[in-house]
């Protein structure tokens, strides 16, 4: 599952963090930084995903 979902971070990364912490602020956040900037986003998301 955590394969899958590093995978989707890189194509989609609000949905992989949503997936993994819900609507919190970590959400939030890395759909700004995707919106803004992709590869910042992506990066995030990695790190989210795998911080746990």
């Amino acid at each position: 599952m955590d394969l899958i979902r590093i995978i989707l971070a890189i194509f989609l990364p609000p949905v992989a963090v949503f997936l993994k912490v819900g609507l919190a602020m970590q959400f939030w956040l890395n759909l700004l930084l995707t919106l803004f900037f992709f590869v910042p986003g992506v990066i995030h998301a990695i790190w989210v995903l795998v911080k746990k």
